[in-house]
């Protein structure tokens, strides 16, 4: 959690890299000064907005393209 207490959380895959999964990127959301509730579906469909720029490394978690 940062000094302004924005909640940002990331695991590792096996190679490394940070990852998240929906729960961190709600858990974010909700830690955002003025919180942000969204759905599973909302998220997931964000995310995938952003590929290229992020994919999925496994069923329900995603990373940064390498």
């Amino acid at each position: 959690m940062s000094d302004n207490g924005i909640e940002v959380d990331v695991d590792f895959a096996a190679d490394g890299r940070e990852v998240f999964d929906l729960w961190r990127l709600r858990c974010y959301g909700l830690s955002l000064p003025e919180p942000l509730d969204v759905t599973d579906e909302d998220l997931r469909s964000a995310v995938q907005s952003l590929q290229p720029l992020l994919t999925e490394v496994q069923p329900g978690w995603f990373g940064v393209a390498s």
